[in-house]
């Protein structure tokens, strides 16, 4: 083991110091190469050790970088360049001082800086010293020394931080700039071109005022352009809670224009809050469709709170005139029945609007040269009627009149124009005022011609053989031999006139004194196939599509649910149902030598324009050939004219009629009603009909109907053949034989 100096040179403890013990060595004799001894063979090499130098040069520019950072630079000692001999850990072998500095050098020589070979050098030693902090690698022949165990060991100083990058940051933070205003630029040529508009148009859509322009309802007319109904300019009353400063004083200065109890009104002042959204209530309705003169009243009150403005109100001048027939409206004249609702969007038109821009607060009015749309209304398109307003009053008044008499129930009457199938008026008793619907009640609301469904009676027998007739089941002067009476199935029908057994009556004779016997023998020969065919042929057991909502339809019994009464009940109007417009329809395709025609209300409709547009024609067909229609409008001639007929109160002098009177019952949720309906259908004149009536009269009693329907009939006919100028027969009806 070399021997360890106890003199140590100034430069040597420097080297310690500065934890660089390994840069001085030893020689075998224990001296350094720099004394010089006889032992090194020769002085030291110039070039390595100026090669030396300069790699000190390098450690001491290394370690000044550490002492910038705060840590005083180490000093490095004189270490010759000759070898020397150093013991290892385990006191064996031998070191070479100046590896290091080759191993800088050899890495310098591949590429490598010579600081990263040093960093690598000293990074080892540190990483000895962790692994057993009480060596000191700095003593001589390589053994540590051991320390102070208490105090604890120093940690190798940390690498040099990384040098910053400039010129990345620069670039990063260009990036993000231009990525910043192009994000700024795209918004901006959103706002300015793509949501300008809309921004725009939502300034504009608060700074509008909107009145609504109402547009006026078309009219309705009757055929020679009389006012049936029309709107007319009117006003409404409503109310702002809000702004009522006395509402029992105000309600007692409206009530009298009003027409309304202080009671009634007081309530609608008072102030309240929104069910959905608790917010005030600003508006309220008091009266809509109020008179002009009565609004200016009370806008003279000048009540606050209380706002008046335009309104329109249907206006009936008729006021019940056709009533059930054209309906009415509710108060946003809205068609809610008859012809009213029937043609609802036909007669509606389009409410306009103004838009005009408003200033603020104080100058919340129109802005001159600002903003202003205007919408014109678009008044609805009117409807003319086939109904005649005298012809219709006169079917009133006389319904009326007559059901007063026998304390009837309901009335209905229907006037058919037999070439055409327009209807000339169209009845109903009760009814009510089509101004003031609401003080009616429900039941008189309908029109009875369409919507009473009743089975017919003996106005049936006329189908009965027009088909028998057409079929040739019988001639026009074919007998039937009859009894009083005669039993289908369970049941025993007997006639009102009663013949002996065996007595042969003809069809004028079977008309004029209703022979159910006779009428059901001839269904027999008939059957119940055919008759059913020109039951429906006739009309019956189908809505007629006359433009009224809420027509029956009736019902037939087809010939598989017939059951043994049922052949003795139907051809006698019984098992059946139908309204009395269909009946009319029937009898007046017997008048129109055998052709059905539908009957219709509408004659034309009236654009605001003045266009006029026919409605398409009406369906017909043909039931029975003219010849068997004129001979049957012969044979009921004689219900009229022969004595003790059924029909002679409906006889009108100068006119030949032909008609048939029926008694039957109503028929309510398929359930037969308590009472009878007494009717009568005929036509004249009887040669050449123009017109028929049908009277249906319901009464509480029994035998009454046909008394007030005959009358009735009679007296509606005689009206309208004058108004429409029909001359009277120019030839009396022929003699009867009824019987033998």
């Amino acid at each position: 083991m070399a021997r360890r100096d106890t003199d140590e040179p100034e430069d040597r403890g420097r080297n310690r110091r500065s934890g660089i013990g390994d840069a001085r060595a030893f020689t075998p004799r224990g001296r350094t190469t720099r004394d010089g001894g006889s032992d090194a063979g020769s002085a030291p090499d110039p070039q390595a050790e100026a090669e030396l130098q300069r790699r000190r040069a390098e450690l001491r520019m290394v370690r000044g970088g550490r002492a910038e950072e705060g840590r005083p630079p180490q000093r490095l000692g004189r270490v010759t360049g000759a070898p020397s001999r150093r013991p290892s850990r385990s006191g064996e072998g031998d070191f070479d001082v100046d590896e290091a500095p080759r191993r800088r050098t050899a890495a310098a020589g591949r590429g490598r800086p010579a600081v990263r070979a040093d960093r690598e050098f000293v990074g080892r030693t540190q990483a000895a010293r962790a692994r057993n902090p009480y060596r000191d690698d700095r003593a001589p022949g390589g053994r540590g020394r051991p320390q102070d165990r208490r105090q604890r060991p120093v940690a190798p100083p940390p690498d040099p931080p990384k040098m910053g990058e400039p010129r990345r940051r620069l670039r990063l933070a260009t990036a993000l700039s231009l990525l910043l205003f192009a994000a700024i630029g795209v918004r901006l040529v959103q706002f300015q071109l793509a949501d300008a508009p809309a921004f725009a148009a939502q300034g504009l859509e608060d700074r509008l005022d909107t009145i609504k322009l109402p547009a006026p309802r078309g009219g309705i007319f009757d055929r020679t352009g009389a006012v049936l109904a029309q709107s007319v300019e009117a006003r409404f009353i409503a109310v702002d809670p809000e702004l009522v400063v006395e509402p029992r004083t105000t309600a007692g200065l409206l009530a009298p224009l009003l027409g309304k109890a202080p009671s009634e009104i007081e309530p609608l002042l008072q102030k309240g809050k929104q069910e959905v959204s608790g917010k005030p209530i600003r508006f309220r309705w008091l009266l809509r469709g109020l008179s002009v003169d009565t609004a200016n009243m009370v806008r003279a009150l000048k009540l606050p709170g209380i706002i008046v403005d335009r309104d329109e109100r249907r206006d009936h001048p008729g006021h019940d005139l056709a009533a059930n027939l054209i309906g009415f409206t509710g108060t946003d004249l809205n068609g809610l029945a008859g012809i009213e609702a029937r043609y609802d969007q036909v007669l509606r038109g389009r409410n306009g609007q103004l838009q005009y821009e408003t200033g603020n607060g104080q100058l919340n009015k129109p802005i001159p040269g600002g903003f202003r749309r205007e919408t014109p209304a678009q008044p609805g398109s009117s409807l003319t009627l086939t109904v005649d307003r005298d012809v219709q009053f006169q079917a009133q008044h006389i319904l009326a009149a007559s059901m007063e008499k026998v304390k009837a129930v309901w009335g209905a009457a229907v006037v058919l124009d037999v070439k055409t199938g327009e209807v000339v008026a169209q009845a109903s008793h009760p009814t009510f005022d089509a101004g003031n619907p609401g003080e009616a009640k429900p039941e008189v609301l309908a029109d009875n011609a369409t919507s009473v469904v009743v089975d017919p009676g003996s106005v049936h027998k006329a189908i009965v053989l027009s088909a028998a007739l057409q079929e040739n089941v019988i001639e026009p002067d074919s007998t039937v031999k009859i009894g009083p009476s005669i039993k289908k199935g369970d049941q025993v029908y007997w006639d009102t006139h009663q013949f002996a057994e065996g007595t042969r009556i003809t069809l004028p004779g079977l008309m004029a004194y209703s022979s159910n016997v006779a009428t059901i023998k001839i269904a027999e020969k008939l059957g119940a196939e055919k008759l059913y065919e020109y039951q429906k042929l006739f009309g019956l057991g189908q809505p007629t599509g006359i433009g009224v909502p809420g027509e029956s339809s009736g019902q037939l019994q087809a010939p598989e649910d017939w059951s043994g009464t049922s052949h003795g009940s139907i051809p006698i109007g019984h098992e059946m149902a139908v309204t009395p417009l269909q009946m009319a329809a029937a009898y007046a395709a017997i008048a129109n030598d055998g052709v059905w025609v539908q009957p219709h209300l509408i004659k034309q409709t009236v654009a605001p324009d003045g266009k006029v547009t026919e409605p398409a024609p009406p369906k017909s067909h043909r039931v029975i050939s003219a010849e068997n229609a004129a001979s049957l409008r012969e044979i009921m001639e004689a219900v009229t004219t022969v004595d003790q007929a059924t029909g002679r109160s409906a006889a009108l002098p100068g006119y030949r009629i032909s008609g048939k009177t029926g008694t039957g019952s109503q028929v309510l949720n398929g359930k037969y009603v308590k009472g009878e309906v007494g009717s009568f259908i005929g036509m004249a004149p009887a040669e050449n009909p123009r017109f028929v009536v049908a009277v249906f009269v319901k009464t509480p009693g029994v035998g009454a109907g046909g008394k007030v329907a005959g009358p009735a009939f009679r007296d509606i006919m005689a009206y309208t053949l004058r108004h429409f100028k029909v001359l009277p027969s120019t030839v009396g009806s022929p003699k009867f034989v009824t019987y033998y």
